[in-house]
């Protein structure tokens, strides 16, 4: 799961950072890919890192999407740098990662009920 994770935060710096990303993906609209790139990640973050604390994994996305964002304001890139952009990657992790943690719950506690 790790392997998937790094092969997944290259494929989305790839994406992020070519100066012309597929024509086919941008049908979908900015946002939204930054939010599925951000949602995958993040869950799968959780999967592979699953001994981290996911505020950690939370810190760490979102710190990646705002190195995403501070690269793309590199001329020869041609890409636009957004606040709005980082704010979807925000809220795309944080929707995940609070789901996780709400899996995770829910898994303890019916594992510390079939204990007693």
């Amino acid at each position: 799961m790790v392997a998937l994770f790094w092969a997944a935060l290259a494929f989305t710096l790839a994406m992020a950072l070519v100066p012309k990303p597929p024509a086919a993906l941008l049908v979908a609209g900015d946002k939204i890919l930054h939010m599925a790139a951000f949602a995958a990640l993040s869950g799968i973050a959780a999967l592979a890192f699953a001994r981290r604390r996911l505020i950690e994994l939370f810190v760490g996305l979102a710190a990646l999407g705002a190195v995403i964002e501070v690269l793309q304001m590199i001329p020869a890139l041609h890409r636009d740098a957004e606040l709005g952009d980082w704010i979807a990657d925000c809220v795309a992790s944080l929707a995940v990662l609070l789901l996780v943690q709400v899996v995770r719950r829910t898994i303890a506690g019916r594992a510390g009920s079939e204990d007693g």
